[in-house]
């Protein structure tokens, strides 16, 4: 369950970095970018493409060792975890917010909510 878990997220991070590298103006749009000057064109993509697919990568290392699935859940509480937290601060902060930052909340709070799940039920007092 733990591998499966870890396996979703490197490809959910691998599809939304190329999906965003792919069609950027159109994602950045969809998430509220507005209007994006040259410089915020490549924090987007460095963001939004790089970040995402080296997540990916390193949540498909994890997943590929079951030796390293408890630093792979530990390392997805660390991601989470603050997305989260900063999630919720903001859209409460800055709302109305566009549906499309809700349903993206909404699955980050999922993908938190599995690993803490994952992380009681299955990680915690195991070695792997």
């Amino acid at each position: 369950m733990v591998a499966a878990y870890l396996w979703f997220n490197a490809a959910l991070y691998v599809v939304f970095a190329v999906w965003c590298t792919i069609a950027a103006r159109t994602t950045a749009t969809n998430l509220g970018f507005e209007s994006l000057t040259n410089s915020g064109r490549s924090e987007f993509l460095v963001v939004y493409g790089g970040l995402q697919l080296g997540l990916g990568l390193a949540f498909a290392y994890f997943a590929n060792q079951a030796a390293l699935h408890r630093t792979g859940m530990l390392f997805a509480l660390a991601v989470y975890g603050p997305i989260v937290a900063y999630r919720a601060v903001t859209v409460i902060t800055f709302r109305p917010v566009q549906p499309t930052t809700i349903a993206v909340g909404s699955l980050e709070a999922v993908m938190l909510a599995t690993a803490a799940y994952l992380w009681f039920a299955h990680v915690r007092g195991s070695a792997a």
